[in-house]
Order: structure tokens, then C-alpha cells, then sequence
């Protein structure tokens, strides 16, 4: 007899507390670095060059701009993996101050906010951080369960 189980996929979120607070770090679930991309990359356009090179060779020499057109698309593709590969967002409370540093791309943003004024709110599945006349949306790298579980844990963080 064969029994099927279905289990929910495991979630590693783990929530910090320093001496002086809270701290969590939230990250692409990304398997494979930069320079993995970039590897993979330069083996899959040598092939594809390669073969396109021996059929121009044998006289089919229309198919290099196509093999070059699919290398350049290739390229394009992995460059905006490879861009996005090391976004994170950190969020941190501690001594009265929320500091939120949002990592994209080439980009690197830092919000600090008063604890006191900080609401977390659930906005149709976005996960928000409000202060008066400003807000910022947090977990764009969380599943829809792990963004509720965060809302709520900070929620209690900004609490006290």
C-alpha cells in the first residue's frame, strides 16, 4: 500500500533578537550566484556558437546571425538574474528606531523611522509599514504566509 502525504514546503524564517532589539533579513530565494550565472552562461553560448560555427561550415552559414540573435537574448536574460540575484531587505527595530535597507539591483536604500509612529498593516496581500505621510512596502521577497508571519512579529516588535 502506498500512502501519499502532502506536506506544506518548509519555510527557514527566522526572526533575530539582538541585545538592543529585532533584526531580520529577508532574500531572494536564489540558487545560483552571479558568477554561477555567468558560467552557465559562457558554456551555453560556446555550445551554441559551436554548432552554428560547424553547420556554417558545411555550407549553412545563414544560421550564425540566428545563433548569434540567441546568444545576445541569452545574455539579456541572465544579466537581469544576475542583477537581481543579491536583492534583500533588512529590517531592524531598536532603541526606539525602525531602519529598513532595501538592496536592489545596483541600488541601495535606507528608511529610518520612529518606532512610536510605525504601523504594520496587510494592504490585499502587501505587507505595509506606515508612518504619517509616508509608507513602504515590505516581504516582496516572502510567500503570502511568510509576509502575514512577518507582519505579525513586527506588529508585536513595535509594540513595546
Amino acid at each position: 500500500m502506498i500512502t501519499l502525504s502532502i506536506e506544506p514546503p518548509r519555510r527557514e524564517f527566522a526572526f533575530m533578537t539582538t541585545a538592543a532589539g529585532f533584526r531580520v533579513m529577508l532574500k531572494r530565494n536564489c540558487s545560483m550566484s552571479p558568477r554561477g550565472l555567468l558560467l552557465v552562461f559562457a558554456l551555453l553560448a560556446a555550445l551554441s556558437l559551436g554548432i552554428a560555427s560547424a553547420f556554417a561550415a558545411l555550407g549553412a552559414w545563414l544560421i550564425l546571425p540566428f545563433a548569434g540573435l540567441e546568444v545576445l537574448l541569452l545574455g539579456a536574460a541572465f544579466w537581469i538574474t544576475a542583477r537581481h540575484a543579491t536583492d534583500y531587505e533588512r529590517i531592524e527595530v531598536e532603541r526606539g528606531r525602525v531602519v529598513v535597507e532595501v538592496g536592489e539591483a545596483l541600488r541601495l536604500r535606507r528608511y529610518e523611522m520612529d518606532a512610536r509612529l510605525a504601523r504594520v498593516a496587510m494592504d490585499n496581500g502587501c505587507l505595509r509599514l506606515s508612518v504619517p505621510r509616508e509608507s513602504l512596502e515590505l516581504g516582496r521577497h516572502l510567500d503570502a504566509a511568510s509576509r502575514v508571519e512577518l507582519a505579525a512579529e513586527l506588529g508585536r516588535r513595535l509594540q513595546r
